[in-house]
């Protein structure tokens, strides 16, 4: 097993501004960690960086406890699945599998025995003599990954290895890839991806970075932690927004009065007064806040007029089978979605009421910090 640690990394082409930014992280040993943002933040980079395939511009990489900084990929002990398969069209399944133990020049007994032990593994074995052309994209993947394994691995780099298959293929793939963690536990994962549904249901630990000028101002990395930490316990309004589906509602508002405790605020636009948990932050009275609410945090209430509560006017509904989501109209020209049960969906125009849960409620400074937090127990 090998740990990966980054410290003050940086990597910039030439005179420009810098890609990635004063990352320092520590990836453990058979960890799953994704790498997760929005598209030029940098994710493929860095993971670039790891395997050896791009250099450091400043700053220091270890594997293992040893610098690498200098050291060739293919001593690195690491192997990469690119989002595109990289499959020799000529050869079988079984020679593009082997094909980097032959040029390592592997005993063939040894070859032979990898090979049908990963095309076990992966439910190959009927096709190692089949041609790509032959097989369908969820197969080529899967002939990728067993290139991969096949090499016995201390680190797997995935960069966005499911980019390339249909809706179908990508939830089967992705639950083949969280067996296979399960089954080597004596590598660890880095896995690039811009698809939270991904990072979410694989990730033991996620890293999502900031994009663009956020970048330069708060470095590469937007927050670290177990999905539930970023979910539940976003530092800032970037991270609010971007994991969730659908996104966190923002709601423009002002603080009437708090404590150390809880604070009232008000909501621009309306007359409408929220109690929110204040974990500890003192804020002044008239203090321009944002108040963040999940969709499925707001809660479809039996009757209007109580405190706690947001009215809104249905302008649009997305039925999905189960749930629905209610667009609602929202002062200033802006929207607000709510979860609701797939076999309770309000008609549009109609007016609906929604108690807001202080538990679930979050608050964001102007600068975008995060203030106060839903009051739920600490994920590790």
């Amino acid at each position: 097993m090998a740990s990966i640690s980054l410290r003050s990394v940086q990597k910039a082409y030439g005179d420009h501004a810098s890609v990635i930014r004063d990352v320092d992280l520590e990836i453990g040993e058979h960890e799953f960690c994704v790498f997760l943002g929005p598209s030029g933040c940098g994710k493929s980079t860095l993971l670039r960086m790891i395997a050896g395939l791009e250099d450091i511009t400043d700053g220091d990489l270890y594997i293992d406890g040893k610098l690498v900084n200098e050291v060739p990929a293919a001593q690195r002990g690491v192997a990469m699945v690119f989002q595109s398969y990289a499959l020799f069209p000529h050869m079988t399944v079984y020679q593009n599998m082997a094909f980097g133990l032959t040029l390592a020049k592997t005993p063939k007994d040894v070859i032979d025995r990898k090979v049908k032990e990963a095309a076990r593994v992966l439910q190959l074995e009927a096709l190692l003599e089949r041609r790509p052309k032959e097989l369908s994209g969820g197969q080529r993947q899967r002939v990728a990954i067993g290139r991969a394994i096949v090499r016995s691995p201390s680190v797997f780099l995935f960069d966005e290895p499911l980019s390339n298959l249909d809706a179908t293929l990508r939830g089967q793939t992705r639950v083949e890839i969280a067996r296979l963690h399960k089954q080597f536990a004596t590598a660890s994962v880095v896995y690039v991806t811009h698809d939270q549904i991904e990072a979410m249901t694989l990730a033991d630990k996620i890293v999502l970075l900031h994009a663009g000028a956020d970048t330069a101002k708060y470095g590469s990395i937007a927050q670290v932690g177990a999905p539930l930490e970023l979910y539940h316990r976003p530092r800032s309004r970037f991270v609010a927004g971007f994991i969730g589906s659908p996104r966190m509602n923002f709601l423009p508002a002002r603080v009437v009065s708090g404590s150390m405790e809880s604070v009232l605020i008000a909501l621009d636009g309306t007359s409408e007064r929220l109690q929110v948990f204040a974990n500890g932050e003192t804020l002044r009275p008239d203090q321009a806040v944002t108040l963040g609410i999940r969709p499925e945090h707001l809660e479809p209430a039996v009757s209007n007029g109580s405190i706690q509560q947001i009215t809104r006017s249905v302008s649009l509904v997305e039925q999905l089978g189960e749930h629905s989501y209610l667009h609602l109209d929202q002062p200033g020209g802006a929207v607000l979605i709510a979860k609701a049960p797939g076999d309770r969906t309000p008609r549009q125009g109609e007016s609906v009421a929604f108690n807001v849960p202080p538990a679930s409620c979050h608050l964001f400074t102007e600068d975008g910090f995060a203030v106060t937090s839903a009051a739920i127990p600490h994920f590790a």
